[in-house]
Formats: C-alpha cells, sequence, structure tokens
C-alpha cells in the first residue's frame, strides 16, 4: 500500500506560516534547511501515540496558487476536539474561510480555509450528530 507518511505546505514568508500554524494547531519545527539546501522546516503535529503524520513548511519555488482557482494539489485535513475554537484561532491568526463549516451528516463537521500562505487546508470535527 501507499500510505501517506509526510506532508509539505509550500510558503513564502517561512516566519509567518511557522507563527500560523504553531499557534492554530501547536504544531512544532525543526530545521532541516541544511539537508534540504533550501529554507526547509519539519513539523512535529503531535505525539507518536496519536494518529496522525507530521510533514515540513518549505519555501515556495513558483507562484502561489491563484484565488478561486481549483484545487490541483492535496489538500490536508487537519482533526480537531472543538470545531468552532479552532476556526477563531485560524481567523485570528490571518486564516480566511474558502468553504464554510458544513455537517456531514451523523459523521463529523467539516469546512476548508486559506493560510496566510494562500494553501487551503480543512479541519474536521467527528460528531454522529453532525446535520
Amino acid at each position: 500500500m501507499g500510505r501517506v507518511v509526510h506532508f509539505e505546505v509550500h510558503v513564502d514568508d517561512m516566519e509567518r506560516a511557522k507563527k500560523f500554524y504553531g499557534e492554530v494547531f501547536d504544531w512544532k519545527f525543526e530545521d532541516w534547511s541544511e539537508y534540504a539546501g533550501m529554507p526547509y522546516f519539519g513539523v512535529v503535529t503531535g505525539g507518536d501515540d496519536e494518529l496522525g503524520i507530521n510533514g515540513a513548511l518549505m519555501q515556495r519555488q513558483s507562484a502561489p496558487p491563484e484565488l478561486n482557482q481549483a484545487v490541483n494539489a492535496y489538500a490536508c485535513t487537519m482533526g480537531v476536539e472543538d470545531y468552532d475554537a479552532v476556526e477563531a484561532k485560524v481567523l485570528e491568526g490571518g486564516g480566511k474561510v474558502a468553504l464554510p463549516k458544513y455537517a456531514l451528516p451523523g459523521m463529523a463537521w467539516q469546512g476548508y480555509y486559506l493560510d496566510p500562505e494562500g494553501n487551503i487546508f480543512g479541519l474536521h470535527q467527528p460528531d454522529e450528530n453532525a446535520k
């Protein structure tokens, strides 16, 4: 099987991106720039005892995605315990709503946002009472 084991978020402003993801999701960063030959920070998204993967923030190598274009890459979705509280942090941190919160009936709350770098990501809160 080809299980996803790592992700990369392409960014223009590394410090702005680290601040956003650190404050919103409590991600931790490790400088791997020497290995990558460019600004590249490993991302630790949680403990080894938690479901999920780690990844990296890397320096964007071309123009950022255009607003309102179709998604032409993978969109990562973060599992959260309190959707509304995390959404407030996203917006306070400079993120914007791409697709407002909606119910996946009987399963979860879902929505999509743009980070300050123009990348799309999702929030997902399991809730069997969502409707």
